[in-house]
């Protein structure tokens, strides 16, 4: 099945801007959601230029408010005449050591990352299941699999509950024709990886990165981590090895 109308959010930047390019480059409608509308203007220009078949539609979105969450997401509905696939991709990096007074972007990022795609993920399946079909996909991070430390707790506390929830969604719609993908991606290089210090040696290319999620998302895998082998090891051992040995690379 072709997804042909596809919604992205945080789609301003990042994994969500080349994640628009190369769907775009596919003959795929789009809408595109951000807080900084200037930038989706922008692409939104580039993109059809390119692409002069498609539909690409814009608004500016803040995803922790969740009233403008419904009314935005069915704004694009209407204007692409529906949704067949909708992609939680907006996120925030920011994170301090707990109980350091730095408490706002903690907050933040839990507020975004979770309770801001819950509010996503709320408005995308009340369409979907009034068409009876669509697609959701959350991304996630590889941070999900294991607590880390420090500046990071809030960060991968956030990331591991959006990848339970897409593990519930993926029970409750298993027999239904709504399917739901969730991605871990490891380090991959963008602004907010470069900010928050991932490690370079293991850090893939946004190409090579946005390459492999895109391959994932159109194959409609559930559950899988990213960008080639060496995340899938890196998966299985924050997974299944006890914290006495992960919490030396930790």
């Amino acid at each position: 099945m072709t997804r042909q109308r596809i919604l992205i959010t945080g789609a301003s930047s990042g994994l969500g801007e080349e994640m628009a390019r190369r769907f775009a480059a596919a003959g795929r409608d789009l809408a595109l959601c951000a807080r900084r509308v200037d930038r989706l203007d922008a692409l939104r220009a580039e993109l059809v230029a390119e692409n002069p078949s498609i539909s690409v539609a814009v608004r500016a979105l803040d995803v922790t408010e969740h009233e403008s969450v419904v009314r935005v997401f069915g704004e694009l509905r209407d204007e692409l005449g529906g949704l067949d696939r909708v992609i939680v991709n907006a996120g925030l990096g920011k994170g301090a050591k707990i109980g350091t007074g730095k408490a706002r972007a903690n907050l933040a990022t839990a507020q975004t990352n979770f309770v801001g795609a819950l509010s996503q993920c709320e408005a995308a399946l009340e369409i979907f299941r009034d068409g009876n079909s669509g697609h959701l996909v959350l991304v996630s991070s590889i941070s999900a699999d294991r607590g880390l430390p420090g500046p990071k707790a809030a960060y991968s506390a956030s990331k591991a509950a959006l990848a339970s929830l897409g593990e519930s969604l993926t029970i409750e719609l298993a027999r239904t024709p709504i399917r739901v993908t969730t991605l871990l991606p490891g380090f991959v290089e963008t602004d907010m990886s470069a900010r928050s210090g991932d490690a370079s040696r293991l850090t893939a290319s946004l190409d090579s990165g946005v390459s492999a999620m895109v391959d994932a998302i159109e194959k409609e895998k559930i559950r899988v981590a990213l960008p080639g082998p060496t995340w899938k090891v890196i998966d299985t051992a924050l997974r299944f090895l006890p914290n006495s040995v992960t919490a030396r690379f930790l």
